[in-house]
């Protein structure tokens, strides 16, 4: 299993101060801090909301060394994935719902030099899905409803990645499993224990006196889970 992987969810940082609030998750080589910088891009369409896109990402890049990790909550991702791949995203993630073919996009995405995520929602199955999955690298798993930040983790979720980590532990499968919504560490130890292999956290990190201490520490007890 990798090492367990913690990604702040910039959804719950200051918008006015996104360089300032991405140093505090402990990048630049801070020992024990964040793994990715979660990228929450939202349209209005796909979901109701409406938060960033491609210039506030190219912006952040030139800002961090911690990769980035953006999940395009988007209709037409086909058209707008990969771009974010061009600018210098490490994964670039899209919806399942959003297309009705997800495997040309993500050899788009893979071709322009990220690797290729594919989400899933809370009540869509994951079944259907898995015959293509090995055209991804990453299977983000939505433990809430794509589009609003702070809602209430959904455990039953986590039977998809039971799944999930049996598939990839028996070596049918080679991807990163990630989880994302109501992560805490009240709810970080049942997706440890179920499998996840990286873990989206918003308000858990950004709402703590010391970010970069609330990511050692929800990595801390994904450890204690595993060992």
């Amino acid at each position: 299993m990798n090492p367990p992987m913690i990604a702040p969810s910039i959804l719950s940082a200051d918008f006015a101060h996104l360089a300032d609030e991405i140093d505090a998750i402990g990048g630049h080589g801070m020992v024990g801090g964040a793994d990715w910088v979660h990228v929450d891009v939202m349209d209005a369409h796909f979901v109701p909301n409406l938060t960033l896109g491609l210039p506030v990402v190219q912006s952040i890049l030139k800002t961090t060394d911690i990769p980035i990790d953006c999940h395009l909550m988007i209709d037409d991702p086909g058209r707008w994935a990969p771009p974010y791949a061009e600018a210098g995203a490490y994964n670039v993630t899209f919806h399942a719902e959003a297309t009705d073919d997800p495997v040309p996009v993500a050899k788009d995405i893979r071709a322009a030099g990220a690797k290729a995520g594919l989400s899933i929602k809370p009540n869509t199955p994951l079944d259907p899905y898995l015959e293509i999955l090995p055209a991804f690298d990453t299977l983000l798993v939505m433990s809430v409803e794509p589009g609003f930040g702070g809602q209430s983790f959904m455990p039953q979720v986590l039977d998809k990645v039971t799944r999930m980590r049996s598939l990839v532990d028996s070596g049918e499968l080679q991807i990163l499993i990630e989880i994302d919504g109501g992560i805490n560490a009240d709810t970080i130890e049942q997706a440890a224990e179920a499998g996840v292999d990286c873990f989206v956290a918003g308000s858990a990190v950004y709402s703590a006196a010391d970010p970069a201490d609330a990511v050692r520490n929800l990595r801390a007890q994904v450890t204690s889970v595993r060992s």
